[in-house]
């Protein structure tokens, strides 16, 4: 089917895939915002809390900043599954960087702090602790993640990683309660995704477009006003509605999406 709607709309490629290079990202405001902040956050060796929506391009923002970092200077450790506890976050780390993990927590915590210290003192290389799904984790976690920043061999004068902390907006509300209070005055950058705005949204939809090979009009005006509307401007939910609508639009046989094939692309998602 996919091949029938490349060669139906010309494409050279199915369009609103998520398997895009960092540099093939569509720069809107929002995205390209948090890409500047995370990267100061990076350079600062900070803890960073990027939120949004579900969809918003958290992650996107995160991987294309990343994507940029020179390796030699940089060792990014992405941590997606909170399920791994707390002691998980400390073995993960430690693998990452070449190691074995020690069994017993008083051994595995110092072993990770020591290996932290070595990236930066021995191999001249920051880690880049990336934590996603952020809101599924524990207080423990989250508290745990607060004393990796400190490095007791310089009594907390420098850090000696970063850690850019990712969730849905309920994290923000999480990490402002009393009991994580040392955790949030640790937090030195706070960016929350935007969605789309309406030029946006139709800006994104041609970009995407134009990977594909079709630079010309495709959608109508009230066709993106539609996805829109029903994406409330969320990138993941534009992509959906859009390859439902160009669905709609091959199966009928027309050669552009108009409103009736993003309305019935609209019903598809919503009876799913």
């Amino acid at each position: 089917m996919i091949s029938n709607i490349n060669a139906h709309f010309a494409f050279t490629r199915m369009p609103f895939g998520k398997d895009l290079a960092p540099g093939s990202l569509h720069q809107h405001k929002a995205h390209a915002e948090a890409v500047a902040r995370i990267s100061w956050c990076i350079a600062e060796g900070a803890f960073g809390l990027v939120t949004g929506e579900v969809g918003s391009g958290k992650t996107a923002a995160v991987r294309a900043a990343t994507s940029t970092l020179d390796a030699r200077a940089h060792h990014v450790v992405y941590l997606g599954c909170p399920a791994i506890g707390a002691r998980g976050i400390y073995a993960a780390i430690v693998t990452a960087l070449g190691r074995k993990p020690r069994f017993h927590n008083a051994n595995l915590i110092p072993q990770t702090q020591a290996a932290l210290a070595a990236e930066i003192d021995e191999r001249g290389r920051r880690v880049v602790l990336v934590c996603d799904e952020g809101h599924l984790m524990s207080t423990e976690q989250l508290e745990e993640l607060r004393m990796l920043t400190n490095d007791p061999a310089s009594m907390d004068s420098r850090s000696t990683m970063a850690v850019l902390l990712i969730g849905q907006p309920l994290l923000r509300r999480q990490v402002k309660l009393g009991i994580l209070a040392a955790l949030d005055q640790r937090i030195a950058l706070r960016c929350a995704m935007a969605p789309l705005e309406l030029a946006e949204t139709g800006s994104y939809i041609s970009h995407h477009l134009a990977l594909a090979g079709r630079t010309d009009r495709l959608f109508s005006d009230d066709a993106v006003g539609l996805i829109h509307q029903v994406s409330r401007g969320l990138p993941r939910a534009v992509n959906n509605l859009a390859t439902q609508a160009l669905v709609a639009t091959y199966a009928q046989g027309k050669a552009i999406v108009d409103e009736a094939a993003a309305r019935a692309a609209a019903a598809e998602l919503d009876a799913e």
